[in-house]
Parts: C-alpha cells; sequence; structure tokens
C-alpha cells in the first residue's frame, strides 16, 4: 500500500458545531450543512494516541491548532470520518494522511448492527456503563455563541466522544484486515477530497427539461398531482375508474401494499392490460420522474467551492461487504447513460477512466462449486450466455442474430446458479425483471432450469456444500473447517481476507437442500431466512466483493505511484478514476491489467475487464 500505517501519528478527533431544528445533517446533506451560511464550529476534541485522555479546544484555539500538525504523517481517527474529514479538508484545508473510521470498523465487524456511537459501546463493553455516550449536545440546540457552561457541558460531552472513539479503535484495529482499512480511508477521501467535477450548465438544463416534461404530462391527464404522487390515493383513484390495483408483500412489515412502481411486475400488467389509460400511467411515472429533478437539484446543491463534488458511499453497507448510497446522495444508482453521470466530469487535463469485471460473480460461483467446464469457458473468452442458450434453444445462438435467446441464456447463468426455481424464473422473464419482458411458459421455463442444473451439476451440488458449512457453524467442533477459501466459525464463515460473513442468532429447520431444509438468522431483530442457493449467493457475493476492493487498492496505488491519479468511486463491479489525460491508452491497459490479476486464494480464477475513458463518466 501507499502508505506505511506504521509510521504515522494517530489523533483522534471529533467536531461540534452549531445545529438547530432547521440546519441539521438530519435536514441537510454534509456540503449543504459545512458550507451554509449558519455554520459555525462550536469546538474540537483531541487526543494523540500517546495521551492518557481527551482535550477541548474553543472556536478561538482550533484553527492554531489544526495548523500546528505535521500532516503529512498524521493519521485521523473519526466516528464518521466523512463529516469530521469533510470540515478538515473544505473548511480548513488541511489534509490528513490516512483516515481511520471507528463507525466503518464498527460496520465490517458487525455489519447487521447499528454503527452510531452509543449502540457500538453498548455492543463492546454491555456490562461497563462508564462507556457510554452522553447526551449534553441537546442543551446546546440553536445556541451561536455557547455561554461559558454549556461550552463546559460541550466540551465534557465532546472529550467523552473522543475518548470512546480512541477505546472502540484499540479494540477494533486488530480486527480489520490493513486492506479494508485502506479502502475505509480511500472511502473516506473520495467524500473528503473529491477529484471528480460537475458540469452546472448540463445538469442545469436537464434538471429543467425534467421538470417541464413532468408538469406538461401531469396538466394533460387532469388529475391532482397528489393523487398521482400518493400510492393510497392513486389506489383509491383507480379503483373509482374500475380498475382493481395490484398488490405486494412488503418486505418490511409483511403486509400487503399496493405494488404501483414502475418497476412492479403487477404495475407492468395492469399497464398492458389498460392501454387506453396511457395518459394515466404516463402521468403517474411524470410525477414520480420529479425524484430525478430532485436528484439533479441536489447534485447542484452539493457542489463544493472549488467546483468539485464529493462522493458519499457507505462502507460495508451490506452483510455482505458491498457499498451503498449515503449523505442523501446515491451515486450507487445512477443509470447508465443518465444525464447525472454525463454530468460527473474530469478536471482540466484529467480524464475519467471507467473498468467493470465482467461476470465477476458467475466466474466465482463457477470457480468455488469446482464447475471447470464452466470455468473453462470463461477462461477461453466465449460468450457464456450465448452457449447456454444453445443448450436451451438445441441451436446455435449468437449475440447479433438472436438478442432475445441470448438474454434468456443470461438471465438463466445469473439467477440460476442460487437455487431459482422455474416459477421465479419465468415471473422474472415475463414482467421484464431483469430487462426486456420475454413470453415464456411455465413448462419452458422448468426446461430450462433443468437445463441448467443438468448442465452445471456441480454447482447444484454446490448449495448442499453451503447448507453443511452453515450447519457446521452451530457446532463447536466444527469450527476451523475449511472449504476452498472458506473457514467455518461461529455461526459465521471466515473470509479470505480475514473478514467474516456472519449470521447472528442462527438456527436450524429442515433435513435437507431438497427437502424443504432452512435456517434463520436475525438481521437487527428481523428474522430471515436462510437456504442452500441463498447461502451460496451471500459467499459468492462477499468474495466477488473481496476481487473488486483489492482491485480498488491496486489500481489505486498504480495511479497514485505513476501519475498522480485516483479512484474517485466505484458502482457494483466497476472501478470509476481519475487520473492525466496523458498517455491514457496505457493508463486504461494497465487498469485493465491491474483488474485481472486474480488474488492469490484464487489464483485460477479467470478475470476479465473492459472499459474505457472519456472527459466525464459517460460510461
Amino acid at each position: 500500500m501507499t502508505v506505511d500505517l506504521d509510521k504515522l501519528s494517530v489523533l483522534v478527533l471529533d467536531f461540534e458545531t452549531y445545529f438547530d431544528p432547521h440546519y441539521s445533517l438530519k435536514k441537510l446533506t454534509t456540503a449543504e450543512y459545512v458550507n451554509g451560511d449558519q455554520f459555525k464550529v462550536w469546538g474540537l476534541g483531541v487526543r494523540f494516541f500517546s495521551e492518557q485522555e481527551a482535550d477541548w479546544l474553543n472556536e478561538n484555539d482550533v484553527e492554531a491548532f489544526l495548523q500546528d500538525v505535521d500532516w503529512d504523517n498524521t493519521a485521523v481517527v473519526c466516528h464518521n470520518a466523512l463529516f469530521d474529514g469533510y470540515i478538515l479538508t473544505q473548511y480548513y484545508n488541511v489534509h490528513p494522511a490516512f483516515y481511520y473510521d471507528t463507525a466503518a470498523m464498527a460496520r465490517g465487524i458487525d455489519p447487521m448492527q447499528s454503527a452510531k456511537l452509543s449502540e457500538v459501546c453498548k455492543r463492546l463493553w454491555p456490562d461497563d456503563e462508564q462507556m457510554r455516550k452522553g447526551d449534553e449536545l441537546v442543551s446546546a440546540k440553536g445556541i451561536v455563541d455557547l455561554p461559558p457552561d454549556i461550552e463546559d457541558q460541550i466540551a465534557g460531552y465532546c472529550k467523552q466522544d473522543v475518548d470512546l472513539t480512541h477505546s472502540i479503535y484499540n479494540k477494533l484495529k486488530s480486527e480489520v484486515p490493513e486492506t479494508e482499512l485502506h479502502i475505509i480511508d480511500l472511502t473516506t477521501k473520495m467524500f473528503v477530497e473529491p477529484k471528480l467535477t460537475v458540469d452546472r450548465e448540463l445538469l442545469t438544463k436537464y434538471r429543467d427539461r425534467v421538470a417541464e416534461e413532468s408538469k406538461e404530462k401531469i396538466e394533460a391527464c387532469g388529475i391532482d398531482k397528489k393523487v398521482l404522487s400518493s400510492n393510497q390515493q392513486f389506489s383509491a383513484y383507480l379503483e373509482s375508474i374500475g380498475i382493481n390495483p395490484p398488490m405486494k408483500t412488503s418486505p418490511t412489515t409483511g403486509n400487503k401494499i399496493p405494488a404501483l412502481g414502475k418497476n412492479d411486475a403487477g404495475y407492468k400488467q395492469m399497464v398492458r392490460k389498460y392501454p387506453e389509460h396511457k395518459h394515466l400511467w404516463e402521468a403517474r411515472i411524470a410525477v414520480k420522474s420529479r425524484i430525478e429533478e430532485t436528484r439533479a437539484q441536489r447534485f447542484l446543491n452539493v457542489i463544493n467551492k472549488d467546483g468539485s463534488i464529493s462522493v458519499p458511499l457507505r462502507y460495508y453497507a451490506a452483510h455482505t461487504g458491498r457499498f451503498g448510497g449515503t449523505d442523501k446522495l446515491n451515486m450507487q444508482n445512477l443509470p447508465r447513460g443518465s444525464e447525472l453521470r454525463k454530468a460527473l466530469q474530469a478536471p482540466e487535463g484529467h480524464l475519467v477512466y471507467v473498468a467493470d469485471l465482467s461476470n465477476i460473480e458467475a466466474r466465482v460461483l463457477a470457480w468455488i462449486s469446482n464447475q471447470t467446464d464452466l470455468l473453462q469457458e470463461f477462461a477461453n473468452g466465449e460468450d457464456i450466455y450465448s452457449n447456454f442458450a444453445s443448450k436451451i434453444y438445441k441451436k446455435p445462438i449468437n449475440k447479433d442474430d438472436n438478442p432475445v435467446e441470448r438474454f434468456v441464456g443470461k438471465t438463466a447463468i445469473l439467477g440460476l446458479g442460487y437455487g431459482m426455481g422455474y416459477k421465479k424464473f419465468a415471473f422474472t422473464l415475463r414482467n421484464g425483471l431483469a430487462g426486456p419482458e420475454v413470453d415464456i411458459s411455465d413448462e419452458d421455463a422448468l426446461d430450462v432450469v433443468n437445463t441448467y442444473r443438468g448442465n452445471y451439476p456441480d454447482i447444484t451440488n454446490f448449495w448442499k456444500k453451503c447448507e453443511y458449512l452453515i450447519t457446521c457453524s452451530l457446532q463447536k467442533n466444527s469450527e476451523g473447517l475449511t472449504y476452498g477459501p472458506l473457514t467455518v466459525a461461529d455461526r459465521a464463515l471466515m473470509l479470505p481476507n480475514g473478514m467474516y460473513l456472519k449470521y447472528p442468532g442462527l438456527i436450524k429447520r429442515g433435513n435437507g437442500y431438497f427437502e424443504g431444509s432452512d435456517f434463520v438468522y436475525f438481521n437487527q431483530k428481523q428474522q430471515v431466512k436462510l437456504y442452500g442457493g441463498k447461502i451460496a449467493e451471500n459467499i459468492v457475493q462477499a468474495l466477488a466483493r473481496i476481487i473488486i476492493t483489492d482491485s480498488i487498492n491496486k489500481v489505486h496505488d498504480y495511479l497514485q505511484n505513476t501519475n498522480g491519479g485516483s479512484v474517485v468511486l466505484t458502482v457494483h463491479d466497476e472501478i470509476i478514476a481519475v487520473a492525466t489525460e496523458k498517455d491514457s491508452c496505457n493508463i486504461m491497459d494497465n487498469i485493465i491489467f491491474t483488474m485481472t490479476q486474480p488474488p492469490v486464494w484464487c489464483k485460477e480464477l479467470p478475470l476479465s475487464a473492459e472499459g474505457g475513458y472519456d472527459k466525464a463518466y459517460t460510461k
């Protein structure tokens, strides 16, 4: 890695800043809050690693302290480094060499638990009431200039937070692999030291165009937009004109709710059934497309003073380690070809380089299950989707001449590896849940599923092995058992990078994969069903994520060491970087080469990547 962590001084810090009911991080993004006219630093709690307790610096002493620190040789520890790091870089213009984020570290270790400071302390020290976060900050709400007694309360509160963060760091640092610490640092720097800029003119025109088009469609419909935007009111309106609105089960409450999302299968069926109400469906979409107007405006609102835009990613947003969006700005969900993507650009003299790992999950599944024939097809660079489609349709299929048939093959390869049944497969194709709608009978869907399982028996056997591994995790004498890069632990599987795929509260039910066996674990008190195919999916996603994050670290180091570039965003299996426009072809080739070198724990895995570069994020 570029930074030698052992040589850095470590400083724990926590800013306390003005807030009120309308001016707070609950209402605003970090950029809007820190760059707002009301922003004010009340003070700063600090503690160097060698010191015994935290100190408080009032607002008059903060800047002088920050100017005296040797930032080139100092790492900062914060509980939510995006906030404190943003203040350091964007408000005080100081740049630490490295960021540790104890909230991110806690999420990585317990991804299904809250990473709030108070909750992490309760979890780490359940029986120690001294290790608890205070609530004195509430008493300062709305007070611009703190009187001495209130400042003393805030100082005590802040120092306690710094000491708690210091203790969390001490307790968790050895549990988080260094590669993950570098990912946390890079995720923080994507936000606090942004490299992407924004094309204001393009984004403004897009916002205004979406707003005008939506307004015209809503007015043409003749129905109040409040009715169109409300699921309950829209459902009632549909009933009033003789249409029974589609329903679905809520994933959070388990209750039946209207299925009126544009991608809901029931909604799609209703739209096809009643084409005479086209104006109504268009108006409904128009109302919902105001979300795009809102997103465009939010992008405009968060542009930094230097024209850059901070990239907010949530480290370990899922228990498989995947990133998520945060700070009210989800950059994990920017549709390909969208104006929002095109508005993200490289600064002068630089380009945006984009590369993604091809079929990474399908490759990992073939490798971990030892489905050697499929793995060899990947190694040969063959079109896997066309190959399997040829088996389905019993004739040669290719991408150019048979796009629909190939799409069915693609949906099968990407979906059936995790135990999907024929009914769900048919439902997925008929309702366009994976792309274009394909009319397929249940009988034909069953044939596809049987063809998949017949051609890839090692993958179906892997589902049983997954159940066996999870069963072993419930048996104390089986801890340490290995399967490939996985090691059985207590209600968990240790991954090859030292992190864990955890299943808290896991219990087993049933007797075998094909006999309805399943397991249950608890995700933040919510009961979640687990079975062989789902376990396989979790394992594959967790392993694929490690391959991607290892690539992120390697690509970032390459760019830093050769041309001062950096990775600035990651979206699923895609790495986005900003680097000089000089020697662009060679830079792109090196990024692709770096991404296709498999880790030592899966050196037999054939990887493939593709990409390109442009002035903007256009891929």
